[in-house]
């Protein structure tokens, strides 16, 4: 009996939708690495032209426990996770077909992908980890440059979510969570 369903060959999503694998992931920890590669496919499942800040912030809140924690736990992240899930059914929907870009951050045009704020904040995360000699970039310092700009989309989720980004970016930039 032959199958319903015809095969399909496998193929790599990420390059037919555009969205390609950049360099910029070398010098990223696994936590971050697996971060950005969860926002390339939010953006191809959700039909999105590129990665902002906002299914960034997603990912990272998935994948990376060091984040979750710097944000606190409880309802806070609920409510959170809340506001991201319904950004591609919701408010979000304004988003598309727009392109996140604050003009605070230079285009940094090597990040195939990225809306050029969030290839802003991969940029700054790199640098922000050597500056800090902590090695490869980790998902708290792509959280401190994602809430550094507030026209970020991710910034906005936070606001509706009762988190104050200024406050986060304090908690960031103190020795103790670097």
């Amino acid at each position: 009996m032959r199958p319903r369903i015809p095969r399909q060959q496998a193929r790599e999503p990420q390059k037919q939708q555009g969205i390609h694998r950049s360099d910029g992931d070398a010098g990223l920890s696994a936590e971050l690495a697996g971060a950005v590669a969860g926002a390339r496919r939010r953006v191809v499942r959700d039909g999105d032209r590129q990665i902002d800040t906002a299914h960034l912030l997603h990912s990272l809140l998935e994948s990376d426990c060091e984040v979750r924690a710097v944000l606190g736990e409880g309802p806070r992240i609920a409510r959170l996770l809340g506001y991201l899930v319904q950004r591609s059914i919701g408010y979000g929907l304004r988003w598309q077909g727009s392109v996140e870009d604050s003009g605070g951050l230079p285009v940094v045009t090597a990040a195939a992908g990225f809306s050029p704020l969030a290839a802003g904040c991969m940029e700054y995360a790199h640098e922000r980890a050597a500056r800090n000699g902590s090695g490869p970039a980790r998902g708290t310092d792509l959280l401190a440059a994602i809430v550094a700009d507030p026209q970020a989309r991710a910034v906005e989720v936070l606001r509706r979510a009762g988190i104050d980004p200024g406050e986060l970016l304090t908690r960031l930039e103190s020795p103790s969570s670097r």
